[in-house]
């Protein structure tokens, strides 16, 4: 077996995403199989029995709802192929999505990155491997699919365009996303996501930082999936503050891996960052008010998180 596909999901129907990877494996002749860990769902995922029987697809149950971060480390450890492939449920196969052009990068050098003519092979020893880690990237929907969800959407549209290849390179542990990776199932079991994040953020954050404090080399390639689980506004803006609490504690070891934490320093290095705090606890229903609209401005919803985090010191 070449590789296995880790998807974490509650209360979401991945049933499409799960039909598309075998689908595509079949097409590829990529050896996989595909588990589901299913993290106490409130709801039935009645979307599963469609793979009863299938040899590729199994299906983890957790009674206790356990946070993304344990449950990738579960899925790890369950694993039977010497690559895992992290995909979250809420992604869209693409149709230049390629499970070869991923394999193939790992060992390639940047420049030699391109749609294989040849089929992967599952011969290829750890040793050859020049990348153990490799990072497919994402994208968004070209059209805003629901109005309730603008300040998603333009927040992901606008970070769409720092997120080629070529860019996501030039600073690649700080831009590792574990929305779609590519990973040595011997590395990541050897580094893990931190279980202590039980809540949204910055386990991925956090995983690149390891990854670099331990030299492990980390490409960037173009073979983005789709990201569809677009919230509304009110959510993702809830969202936002879990995040920025849990980068506040996290703060000693993400210096260098963090946009925000870097203008924190130099707003104190300047003596700005009271004058800053208090505008936005004077401004902050102001900028609630603008952000939970429908035409939500993106500058002020970047104050609003320089705001927040200041706030919590």
């Amino acid at each position: 077996m070449d590789l296995s596909i880790l998807i974490p999901v509650r209360n979401y129907d991945a049933g499409q995403l799960v039909a598309d990877f075998l689908h595509l494996a079949r097409h590829e002749g990529v050896e996989i199989e595909v588990l589901v860990a299913d993290d106490a769902s409130t709801i039935p995922l009645t979307w599963t029995k469609q793979f009863a029987g299938n040899e590729r697809f199994r299906l983890i149950r957790h009674t206790k709802n356990q946070g993304r971060a344990r449950t990738i480390n579960h899925l790890a450890e369950e694993a039977r192929a010497p690559w895992l492939l992290i995909v979250d449920c809420d992604a869209q196969v693409t149709p230049t999505f390629s499970l070869l052009t991923y394999l193939r990068a790992t060992t390639s050098a940047p420049s030699e990155v391109t749609f294989p003519t040849a089929p992967y092979t599952a011969e290829t020893s750890s040793s050859e491997v020049t990348f153990p880690a490799v990072c497919g990237g994402l994208r968004h929907p070209a059209s805003l699919p629901n109005p309730d969800v603008t300040l998603r959407y333009r927040y992901e549209r606008r970070a769409d365009r720092r997120r080629s290849a070529v860019q996501r390179n030039r600073h690649p542990y700080s831009q590792l996303s574990t929305f779609s990776l590519l990973i040595l199932r011997s590395v990541f079991l050897a580094i893990r996501f931190d279980d202590s994040i039980t809540e949204y953020g910055h386990e991925d954050t956090l995983f690149g930082a390891e990854l670099q404090r331990r030299h492990i080399p980390l490409l960037h390639i173009d073979n983005p999936l789709i990201h569809l689980g677009l919230e509304p506004n009110a959510v993702f803006l809830t969202k936002t503050e879990t995040s920025l609490r849990i980068l506040h504690r996290l703060a000693p070891q993400l210096q260098t891996h963090s946009h925000l934490l870097v203008a924190v320093r130099r707003l104190s290095r300047l003596h700005l960052a009271a004058p800053v705090r208090l505008l936005y606890r004077l401004t902050r229903p102001l900028l609630r008010r603008n952000l939970l609209g429908r035409h939500p401005l993106l500058p002020l919803f970047s104050f609003y998180k320089l705001g927040y985090y200041l706030s919590l010191s």
